[in-house]
């Protein structure tokens, strides 16, 4: 262990001040149900957009992407597309606005803007949604739990604290264990100081994990400097063809082992899938998780879309420069790592085992508080996400609807700690972080994307169609891996999508269309494009000077060039650590160029 007494007091001084915050920010918290969920609704926007990238850099998903940069070089900038990561492109041009205007407290709430309260099928697609949202923030927790006790564990071995431990753990649980430990100072602060606490928490832990981030990255590149990395032909180009056509077999071979178990070695064929479910993910919106919580909190339309876009500003560059980093640092003293196992090479250890090796006093304390703030950010705004589902959507609605403020409070703070409890139960189930990861974007968020794709776009999508294609595409993601065993869920989304979709249109069409002053209303007062030509003839009826959004063409536009520049604030980063000096100015010039044209056909043309 090389922690020294200065890294362990930055750690402990960091976890002190994360409960002050949360006792701090209790009596505001405690105001109302807005208050404590939302922040009131009055935090601004930059704030939220760096506390919801703050969550999106969480230690599990990082050393996920560290062990894809070092074995796929360059070319890994593109399987976070998964996600897929231009979601918040999207979301930035158009959609951000578009769920702000409802002025809703969660998705579900959402529902009843664009499909009534009443009638066939909007109870069962309320119902759906909140099933929906509870199994991706329990997936969540799980991945995050399973990802910070690998972390942990090699920073601070068992050996030298279970004297110190009243009881005995097993050695193949000492990783829940420290999860555990670290999950409840981050249940304390979120539970007590709700969207608050959560927020300047990302904020602290964003600022540290800067000044960890530029520290690997200049780290890297004196290490780096007049050397050359041992890696295949191809590693350092970021574009591809239909095979990957990376050989690591003389170098690492347990490399060529994670490509081929990864399933991506047609990576053209892998690439286009992606690209394809991404787009259609993307168009369905944020899911029901600490992204929609975050837009639905933001004070106005405008802003929204001003948060989505600051998101990836303010993340990638700097995860970026830690990816690479750290990449390049185990690149070069590869065999000092000691990330072996009895199965392989466990290139996921890559993170922690780079970090405890060359990061010196001080800064390792830094990074290693920054990763765990990064676990408890991410774990803070999952639970809060969750917290809102069971107390607004099912509490509220269906319990006790006028429970008082008190009352309110006291159970938000009973249901964090059950949804703590049945996440960590989940993570001892969890074989590694890649399969919970493959499960949430892969099979799960299949059986998400068709109805909250439709309910965007077209008039006549119902409540009912909403429910049977969420019903449909869920029972099928649960049911797929058992069928499809040992194949990458991206390669069955497809066929899960159809189903999904037809258990849509199906239901849709068992069903009337919603009510009319619903439609009129949600049409108007959202302004969505898509098939809305028979409400829109109703509206001008009422209103003749109403002006219909025409924007696709431009909305569209945008998107492409924002996808661009996403991609140039991820990449630029790694050509400057690795030196690539041509490649990072024309990075430079394009992201320029775009950033100009954006400032004219999207900022210049922000509207509530």
């Amino acid at each position: 262990m090389k922690l020294q007494v200065i890294d362990i007091a930055i750690i402990l001084f960091y976890l002190v001040m994360m409960v002050m915050i949360g006792w701090f920010y209790k009596n505001k918290a405690k105001q109302n149900k807005e208050s404590y969920l939302m922040g009131g609704k009055k935090l601004p926007w930059y704030m939220l957009g760096l506390s919801d990238a703050s969550d999106m850099f969480d230690i599990s998903g990082t050393m996920w992407m560290i062990s894809l940069c070092f074995v796929y070089g360059m070319k890994s900038i593109w399987i976070p597309w998964l996600w897929p990561v231009f979601n918040q492109v999207f979301n930035m041009m158009f959609l951000a606005k578009w769920l702000r205007r409802s002025n809703a407290d969660t998705g579900a709430e959402w529902l009843a803007t664009r499909f009534g309260v009443s009638g066939r099928g909007v109870k069962a697609s309320h119902n759906i949604v909140v099933a929906f949202a509870l199994l991706s923030c329990l997936g969540f927790l799980a991945y995050g739990f399973v990802g910070l006790g690998k972390f942990i564990e090699i920073f601070v071995p068992w050996d030298l604290v279970k004297a110190y431990i009243p009881f005995d753990v097993p050695a193949q649980y000492v990783a829940h264990f420290y999860g555990i430990v670290f999950t409840l100072f981050a249940m304390f602060y979120s539970i007590l100081g709700g969207m608050h606490s959560i927020v300047v928490g990302d904020f602290i832990k964003y600022i540290i994990m800067t000044i960890g981030c530029i520290a690997i990255a200049i780290i890297a590149s004196t290490h780096l400097n007049g050397k050359t990395l041992n890696v295949p032909a191809g590693w350092a180009d970021p574009f591809f063809g239909w095979k990957l056509d990376l050989d690591w077999s003389r170098i690492v071979p347990d490399a060529n082992k994670k490509i081929q178990e990864d399933g991506f070695g047609l990576f053209g064929i892998f690439f286009m899938m992606m690209l394809f479910k991404g787009v259609f993910a993307s168009l369905a919106g944020p899911p029901p998780s600490y992204d929609m919580q975050k837009v639905l909190s933001t004070r106005s339309p405008k802003e929204a879309s001003k948060m989505t876009g600051f998101v990836s500003i303010v993340l990638l560059p700097i995860r970026y420069s830690m990816i690479i980093g750290l990449t390049v640092l185990a690149l070069l003293y590869y065999d000092k790592l000691n990330i072996g196992t009895p199965e392989g090479t466990d290139f996921e250890k890559i993170l922690p085992a780079a970090i405890n090796s060359f990061l010196p006093v001080g800064v390792l304390g830094l990074v290693l508080t920054g990763l765990l703030g990064a676990f408890m950010g991410t774990f803070s705004g999952t639970l809060n996400a969750a917290q809102a589902y069971i107390v607004n959507d099912i509490y509220l609605k269906y319990i006790n609807p006028n429970a008082p403020t008190k009352k309110i409070i006291r159970l938000n703070y009973i249901v964090g700690v059950v949804v703590v409890f049945v996440g960590v139960v989940l993570g001892f189930f969890a074989k590694d972080v890649n399969s919970i990861l493959q499960w949430i974007v892969g099979a799960l968020y299949g059986g998400y994307i068709a109805s909250n794709m439709l309910k965007w776009y077209w008039w006549r999508f119902n409540a009912n169609g909403f429910f049977w294609g969420m019903a449909a595409g869920i029972m099928a993601a649960l049911v797929f891996p058992f069928i499809f065993e040992g194949i990458l869920p991206l390669y069955v989304w497809p066929l899960l999508f159809l189903i999904s979709l037809g258990g849509c249109i199906a239901g849709t069409y068992t069903a009337p269309p919603s009510e009319e002053a619903v439609l009129k209303k949600f049409y108007s007062t959202v302004r969505p494009w898509g098939f809305w030509q028979p409400v829109h003839q109703l509206v001008i009826a009422d209103d003749p000077s109403f002006q219909p959004n025409k924007r696709f063409k431009l909305d569209m536009f945008n998107v492409v060039l924002g996808i661009i520049a996403q991609c140039c604030l991820t990449i630029l980063p790694m050509y400057l650590v690795l030196s690539m000096q041509l490649p990072l100015i024309v990075t430079i010039l394009i992201l320029v160029v775009v950033i100009t044209i954006l400032k004219r056909t999207w900022w210049d043309k922000l509207e509530d």
